[in-house]
């Protein structure tokens, strides 16, 4: 079985290596041992990996009620399983997804990190991030993550790397008010003020931790919580996402469940639930290739 989903993500054949891992999952091969075989069916723990995705821009969209949506365009392409770790955890021992995105040249990577890719029949990738997933969502490596991962009307945590601003004053950094413009303050409009200095020997002459002060700002990592799907437009691989999300065009995000928004894993909803562990050619395709949220019901 290997051999043959070898061959087929070798020869860049999407649909063998698809159709080889569906057999997988329907029990007609058999899988190595200590792989359990995932299951298709929610349960109340269960943890599925998330994607890796490309900050596309901006757009939006009206209602019919003429009410106008912000929404972010995200790419995912070319999400691959790289491996599956065990990494020790504070209950004993846990279970990650490795993923790859990207495209990368033979010669920008050294031996051993060719070799990852070389060894299991994957096409060289230039991101690598790790998702923890529960047992039942544990996938075989070379299994695609594509935008039909996510439906409409689900919630998701974005998480990228801000903007990069530089060098801030405070005023631009913590919306400080400044200084007066009047009398007493010549070219110190935008200082800080005082740092706080001691009242005699009683307290201390220093400044103290965390004082707000110019510095760099921007360029750190934020996560963007409980984002709504607005739209998944399979055929070109994209996701609508209600509001912004940290980083410029072309960065990379990570998207994955909501943590803060529990997701009704009942099937009573009123959007239908998100594939498990992810979507599989010959899976339902209710909706076609571009398929909107509800935003006329309440979510």
């Amino acid at each position: 079985f290997f051999q043959r989903l070898l061959v087929a993500s070798a020869t860049h054949d999407a649909t063998r290596a698809m159709a080889s891992l569906r057999l997988l999952w329907r029990g007609c091969c058999t899988a190595p041992a200590g792989f359990a075989q995932p299951s298709r069916v929610w349960g109340k723990s269960s943890l599925r990996c998330g994607a890796l995705g490309m900050k596309c821009g901006m757009t939006q969209a009206w209602q019919p009620d003429g009410k106008v949506v912000p929404l972010t365009i995200i790419e995912v392409q070319d999400v691959q399983v790289v491996q599956a770790k065990r990494v020790p955890t504070s209950e004993g021992e846990g279970l990650n997804l490795q993923l790859g995105s990207g495209w990368q040249k033979r010669k920008r990577l050294n031996r051993p990190d060719a070799g990852q890719f070389e060894s299991r029949g994957l096409p060289l990738k230039r991101y690598l991030r790790e998702f923890r997933v529960s047992e039942d969502a544990q996938l075989p490596v070379g299994t695609t993550i594509c935008a039909r991962h996510f439906v409409p009307g689900q919630f998701v945590d974005v998480q990228g790397t801000s903007k990069g601003k530089g060098f801030e004053g405070v005023m631009r950094r913590y919306g400080f008010a400044g200084q007066p413009r009047s009398h007493g303050h010549s070219l110190s409009h935008r200082s800080g003020g005082s740092l706080g200095g001691a009242a005699g020997s009683l307290y201390a002459t220093r400044v103290m931790p965390g004082k707000k002060m110019p510095g760099r700002m921007g360029g750190k990592v934020r996560t963007a919580h409980s984002l709504l799907v607005y739209r998944v437009d399979a055929e070109h691989g994209l996701v609508y996402l209600k509001g912004t999300i940290p980083g410029g065009k072309g960065s990379l995000v990570r998207l994955k469940d909501a943590t803060r928004k529990r997701m009704d894993t009942s099937g009573r909803g009123h959007h239908r639930l998100p594939p498990f562990p992810t979507w599989l050619p010959g899976d339902d395709e209710t909706g076609g290739d571009v398929t909107e949220a509800p935003l006329a019901r309440p979510l």
